[in-house]
């Protein structure tokens, strides 16, 4: 029971992440939402802080998921890349506002440390692309800057983030996708 109010809990901040006006999330404004006190939110979290770090750990969890499903199934390097930057952007689209988490918009004027996450997140996308593009190189024999490469595609996916979270989910992440995939 408890376990099925702290996900309810979750899940309605990340509904009220989706509002395009980008108005500060309270605790008040939250347990008004859920029609509960916020003290009954302090029963399952210690403070807002620990709620992202659990939007955060969803995060990663269904991304790496996945990223780790595609190097396990896919053996073409360049593939890999492909069916990565897409499912982030498919991601996103889905979860409007798990996006303002990935952007850190929604963590402005919270505990830095979820900003840091946030900034690790990307690191290990960006590690996880460079392996893919690496593989693609060995495949292929033609060598290149991974490093630099994998941090083009980090800085286009979030890119896509950013204008997404901005023009108030209105301009879709994959809007372009594979026409921005074969320029990439």
């Amino acid at each position: 029971m408890a376990s099925d109010r702290k996900q309810q809990i979750l899940e309605t901040l990340a509904k009220m992440l989706e509002n395009p006006k980008r108005e500060k999330i309270t605790t008040a404004s939250l347990a008004a939402k859920l029609d509960v006190s916020e003290a009954a939110l302090y029963r399952h979290f210690a403070n807002k802080a620990q709620m992202f770090e659990n939007l955060i750990e969803f995060i990663e969890a269904s991304i790496f998921g996945v990223i780790n499903k595609i190097t396990t199934d896919e053996t073409d390097g360049a593939k890999q890349v492909q069916l990565i930057i897409t499912m982030l952007l498919k991601f996103a689209e889905k979860n409007p506002g798990m996006t303002r988490v990935l952007i850190g918009d929604a963590l402005v004027n919270e505990e830095e440390w979820l900003q840091t996450r946030i900034n690790q997140l990307y690191d290990r996308i960006e590690a996880s692309l460079k392996q893919s593009i690496r593989i693609a190189e060995t495949s292929t024999g033609v060598k290149g800057d991974a490093e630099a490469q994998a941090n083009l595609m980090v800085c286009y996916v979030v890119g896509r983030w950013h204008q997404y979270a901005k023009s108030g989910f209105k301009r879709k992440p994959t809007e372009f996708v594979q026409q921005h995939l074969s320029l990439l």
